[in-house]
């Protein structure tokens, strides 16, 4: 694993991680709304989908947050002519020099944990296409070269053939829990919204399969009437 960021005071908790992330993923997935209000964002925190892990903050929380940040220079209240309540915007990208598919690495990252190149490739779609794993592998070189380091990589776990991959955002301590974690694992952890999709997916086959089986028998039943 590559050296891990020091800590100071750029290094960042969970909520702080979310919040910031929940910024970069809608200023691209929804434009029109973006800079968020304390109530979108609060939402976009709390999802269900897209996220590990699942969290359920207040909307306090979520203004202590956004100014631990603000002091941070990592966001920017924007008050807009005409809107009845302040909005929110990260600077990131200004903060690390980050082009729009860098950063959209390490929003996936910092929005659902610990990833392979393969999976962070396959959830990035909305926020940027890479043509080939190759490509995206560049630019998580491209993180882990910067100093200090935005991504390590991380130790294959026992049964795995890819590597994994982590931000560095919240310093060694959690990322060594995460190593941990990956080395008593035989196999890549599987995020809750990843088991729903799954699952979802199970169900829709099962449902076809027992369409099919109800035409075959009511043609079947037909023979005798």
């Amino acid at each position: 694993m590559d050296d891990p960021i020091p800590a100071g005071e750029d290094v960042l908790d969970a909520f702080e991680v979310r919040v910031l992330a929940v910024l970069a993923e809608k200023e691209v997935l929804t434009p029109d709304n973006y800079p968020l209000s304390l109530n979108t964002l609060v939402a976009g925190c709390n999802q269900l989908s897209s996220r590990d892990p699942v969290m359920a903050l207040s909307e306090q929380t979520v203004q202590d947050v956004l100014d631990r940040l603000a002091q941070k220079k990592f966001v920017t209240e924007v008050r807009q002519a005409g809107a009845r309540v302040p909005k929110y915007e990260h600077r990131m990208r200004v903060k690390w020099a980050l082009e729009q598919d860098k950063l959209a690495i390490l929003t996936l990252l910092m929005l659902r944990g610990v990833q392979t190149a393969g999976e962070i490739r396959t959830r990035s779609g909305r926020m940027q296409e890479f043509s080939s794993v190759a490509d995206l592998e560049a630019g998580l070189q491209f993180l882990i070269d910067k100093y200090p380091p935005l991504v390590a990589r991380l130790e294959r776990a026992p049964g795995t053939k890819e590597a994994r991959y982590a931000h560095l955002l919240s310093g060694a301590e959690i990322l060594e829990r995460q190593e941990v974690a990956a080395s008593f694992s035989g196999r890549p952890e599987v995020s809750r919204a990843d088991r729903l999709e799954r699952l979802e997916e199970e169900v829709a086959h099962l449902r076809a399969e027992v369409g099919r089986l109800s035409e075959q028998f009511a043609a079947f039943k037909k023979q005798f009437d």
